[in-house]
């Protein structure tokens, strides 16, 4: 089922979801991190070219993961508090604006430091505004910040899932896995 029901999510915004997570987690992984002579050193060019690159992937997949909501059906909340629904929306859209400000603030603080945005494949883009070091290691450290945040909420997203799984034994989780996945469950305990 490539698009979503009243019940699921479909096959592409699953695919969406669990690819976006990956990237997620392999860009902070290979993310240098640190002072700007550590980050640009040659030591950490590789880790550094992956980062970026991964940035990138990250900034077009959430962009087209939002023009594909925009079209896809996605599942009903479950019964609930509607405290618990209106948390799962505002998480959901402030981890959309980190995918989309993490990139940003990286490739913004790189160029006003007068670095150019480097690629695994050798590609090298040259900074497109005048530098302004100040202003590219405010722009750095925000990103950093905005990492961390991310890889918090983003644990937090994933405890949520699994306390609905677990205690609420609802259908929260299993409305982004596949449905080849092993989630526990009977199709008469649903």
């Amino acid at each position: 089922m490539v698009n979503g029901s009243g019940t699921r999510y479909g096959a592409i915004a699953q695919f969406f979801h669990w690819c976006t997570a990956i990237l997620v987690l392999v860009a902070f992984i290979y993310g240098p991190g640190g002072p700007e002579q550590r980050v640009y050193s040659s030591a950490h060019e590789f880790d550094r070219r992956l980062h970026e690159t991964l940035g990138l992937c990250v900034f077009a997949l959430a962009v087209i993961r939002l023009l594909w909501r925009a079209f896809d059906t996605r599942p009903a909340a479950p019964d609930g508090p509607r405290w618990m629904s209106v948390l799962a929306t505002v998480v959901q859209w402030v981890l959309y604006l980190l995918l989309l400000a993490l990139p940003l603030t990286a490739i913004t603080g790189a160029w006003l430091q007068g670095h150019p945005l480097t690629l695994v494949a050798g590609i090298e883009i040259s900074p497109l505004f005048a530098a302004s070091h100040g202003a590219g290691a405010t722009f750095a450290s925000v990103h950093e910040w905005l990492g961390d945040l991310i890889m918090w909420l983003a644990g937090l997203h994933a405890l949520a899932a699994l306390f609905h799984h677990i205690v609420l034994k609802d259908d929260v989780l299993t409305t982004m896995l596949p449905r080849w996945f092993p989630t526990g469950r009977t199709r008469s305990s649903r």
